[in-house]
């Protein structure tokens, strides 16, 4: 990499027991065509049950349905 060229992003990215998976850090969230999604903050949480609302993002509705993720 070059001098001039920005740094990657780096992030910490967290899955949580029966939860979201927590992203942290400095990170560039894009849509599968590479189209950015506006994050607003430095820590995000994104679903995993596939249920939410707000979809990438969780917005708490793997409680409502008792998600269950994999050991």
């Amino acid at each position: 990499m070059r001098d001039d060229e920005a740094s990657p992003p780096v992030a910490t990215i967290t899955p949580y027991q029966d939860g979201p998976l927590l992203v942290r850090g400095e990170f560039a969230l894009v849509t599968p065509d590479g189209r950015p999604i506006e994050t607003r903050r430095g820590t995000i949480a994104l679903c995993r049950c596939g249920k939410s609302a707000i979809k990438p993002f969780c917005d708490g509705t793997h409680k409502a349905i008792n998600f269950r993720s994999t050991p």
